[in-house]
């Protein structure tokens, strides 16, 4: 009798828990994706070109050519969407003089992030979001800061995809704070980013997730010209950068080496930009970055943050980093030519999707534990509600250990839910869920005894 009593409540359990959680489109973020213009971001596009070269070491002082009046121009446009925001955005170039290192950088430098912020409504909410490109461009020769070099696509259009999601987003509130920057100083060796990372660390920010968008523009390889532009990279680390030493036990002990928190982040980029961005798949792909490279999102995951790289699903290397030419019938270098904005339309449209689900959600739940005190084929987990924001409820995710992505999710009130499925066979995580379905970033529970 008592083992038919358990089956029944098990049956009864996986019956009421194994309903899939629809989760609709937010209105505001789906008009907020819908807006993202072609037009808008070619002329962003065409301006950054028409600089000439924005190579970090390239002119300064005038005011239409060089990465001088390129950073300038992205405050500008910055400063322009702030008259929309309610005194909400403000933009400010962010400098730093670099001395010569024997390396990338051969003189003093003074180098320059355009930001733009967009301060969060809920004075408690201390979570920040960074979304970000690089305005820098080059060509063959990296310390070449003369010859044009139009990074129409490395990264103008990264910078693009900024600039466009401060326009549309500026005009909405949000509870958390969204920081917007072109960086300068990626090809001279993460200069900029690694400035920006430095100082969040120092002041410390609360970033709770960081974008960065690196080449999104192009549609085929070097290698081919068959068009692939429904399908995007998101590159996360799995294991921690930062104080991998002080976690490799408890990794290594509950399996958990495909769960840091930037591979949680690349998981909800993929969940939430297929969500609100149609004809695009998101394919998450196992490196902090490509083989034996790197991007701006490193300096932040070195300094403990959370944060991918978005990145085109293939890289067309004779338009990247080369010099202007046309040899045996190919035409060499980063011109908008060679660009697809209905990608970049759509690749511009998930990072907005994600910032504002994220900047909407409340804050993570706390202290989310999972039970060991008794061995047992269920598993129990509670948490502690987040921080700050207004909670409708938890959804408690699931998936088997050699799964890439979350495969189930239990939506509850409470803030505990016992599910009848052995921890020793599945992961779990918790997020929190807002009053408009937003969902924060999940969080692995640790040992409850």
């Amino acid at each position: 009798m008592k083992k038919t009593t358990v089956i029944t409540l098990f049956s009864f359990l996986i019956t009421s828990l194994h309903a899939q959680t629809v989760v609709n489109r937010n209105q505001d973020i789906d008009q907020m994706v819908k807006a993202v213009s072609q037009d808008s971001l070619k002329s962003y596009i065409a301006q950054m070109v028409s600089f000439g070269t924005r190579n970090t070491l390239s002119d300064m002082k005038s005011k239409t050519k060089g990465i001088g009046a390129a950073r300038n121009w992205v405050v500008g446009k910055f400063n322009q969407f702030a008259k929309q925001g309610d005194g909400r955005l403000s933009a400010y170039l962010d400098t730093t003089t670099f001395k010569p290192d024997g390396k990338r950088v051969d003189q003093p430098t003074l180098l320059g992030n355009a930001v733009a912020i967009l301060k969060g409504t809920d004075p408690n909410d201390k979570r920040v979001y960074v979304v970000s490109g690089h305005l820098d461009s080059r060509v063959t020769d990296v310390m070449n800061r003369t010859s044009n070099a139009p990074g129409a696509n490395d990264d103008g259009s990264g910078v693009a995809g900024v600039i466009e999601a401060a326009r549309i987003m500026s005009r909405y509130k949000f509870p958390a704070t969204i920081i917007f920057v072109a960086v300068s100083g990626e090809e001279q060796s993460l200069l900029g980013s690694g400035f920006m990372a430095d100082k969040a660390k120092k002041e410390g920010w609360n970033v709770d997730a960081m974008l960065n968008n690196d080449m999104i523009g192009s549609n085929n390889s070097s290698e081919t010209q068959i068009i692939d532009n429904t399908r995007l990279r998101v590159f996360s680390e799995g294991l921690p950068a930062y104080e991998l030493d002080k976690n490799a036990k408890s990794i290594r002990q509950f399996g958990l080496e495909n769960d840091g928190k930037s591979r949680q982040l690349a998981r909800y980029v993929k969940e939430v930009g297929e969500r609100y961005v149609d004809q695009l798949e998101i394919k998450l792909v196992y490196r902090n970055d490509r083989f034996l490279r790197g991007g701006d999102h490193t300096p932040f995951v070195e300094n403990g943050f959370t944060a991918v790289r978005i990145t085109e699903m293939n890289e067309n290397f004779d338009h990247q980093h080369q010099d202007l030419r046309t040899e045996n019938g190919i035409k060499y270098g980063d011109l908008q030519e060679f660009m697809d904005f209905e990608y970049l339309r759509k690749n511009t449209g998930v990072n907005i999707a994600v910032l504002a689900n994220l900047a909407k959600a409340p804050s993570a739940p706390i202290e989310v534990k999972i039970d060991v005190k008794n061995l047992s084929n269920a598993s129990q987990l509670y948490w502690k509600a987040p921080l700050s924001g207004n909670v409708k409820g938890y959804y408690v995710l699931m998936r088997e250990t050699s799964s890439p992505v979350w495969e189930k999710k239990f939506f509850t009130s409470a803030t505990k839910i016992t599910l009848p499925y052995s921890k020793d066979n599945y992961l779990f995580a918790v997020q929190s869920v807002g009053n408009e379905e937003n969902e924060s970033l999940a969080v692995i529970p640790g040992i409850g005894r």
